[in-house]
């Protein structure tokens, strides 16, 4: 496959789970990717098997809601891959456990906010200017089935960010879409990453397959592959959407 041939990729938080398995498979459909974290050996072993393909590689390490690492990482991707094409703006988490509201700290609060949404919103901050004068561009976000279907096991601070994702998502394909940059988002429900492995136990594990109406949780590679199509031209008509990667778990 070559529908990204050309083409320059920046993933952020890519060193590892569904970060780096967007990475490896944007760079097996042709991209050359700048994988991005903050754990310098994690993201060069990341890079290692983008180039073991025959595709290039490049690691950014930084902070993504410090404008002025920001501003470092982009410079550092330009200057050895060329100027970005496409943008997964993937990094963020769940930093906390779920609770009653009354329990959380501001610290917790602002924290949340700022490992997902205030992320979001300073990398795009960032690669958009660029975009617009090139008068192309698709940018992917990461909001999460916490987002579109809140429930008390998703920690409200976090559901809250990825809900605040969606919402700048959208905004911003009104916003750019005249400059020829595309905007749409990816929510993904139970993702089984090797962190997700070792602290969601079996048990836990065949409940959770249950409620999905596709009796299997998901892996990192089935939101790799909707971030595939979302970067390239098989949606070329496509911005300002959510796909749910939850197995069914979402209908609305």
């Amino acid at each position: 496959m070559s529908q990204l041939d050309g083409q320059v990729a920046w993933v952020t938080g890519s060193s590892r789970g569904i970060g780096g398995a967007i990475a490896l498979a944007l760079a097996e459909t042709g991209a050359a990717v700048a994988v991005h974290g903050r754990d310098a050996d994690a993201a060069n072993a990341v890079r290692d098997q983008i180039e073991a393909i025959g595709a290039h590689g490049t690691v950014v390490l930084g902070d993504v809601t410090s404008p002025d690492d920001l501003a470092r990482m982009v410079g550092e991707i330009e200057s050895t891959l060329g100027p970005i094409d496409i943008l997964v703006a993937n990094a963020g988490g769940n930093l906390m456990r779920p609770g009653p509201l009354e329990d959380m700290t501001i610290e917790q609060w602002r924290g949340a906010i700022d490992a997902n949404l205030t992320a979001t919103f300073a990398t795009i901050a960032t690669v958009l200017p660029r975009m617009k004068l090139r008068g192309h561009g698709s940018i992917i976000t990461m909001s999460s089935a916490a987002a579109r279907r809140p429930t008390p096991q998703s920690p409200v601070a976090y559901a809250a960010a990825k809900a605040g994702i969606e919402l700048l998502t959208k905004w911003l394909a009104a916003e750019a879409g005249p400059s020829g940059i595309r905007i749409n988002g990816v929510a993904p429900e139970t993702i089984m990453t090797d962190r997700n492995q070792k602290m969601i136990s079996p048990d836990i594990q065949t409940q959770l397959i249950n409620v999905h109406p596709i009796r299997r949780l998901g892996t990192p590679e089935d939101v790799a592959a909707a971030c595939v199509f979302l970067a390239s031209d098989q949606s070329a008509w496509i911005s300002g959407v959510i796909i749910d990667v939850a197995g069914g778990s979402v209908l609305r």
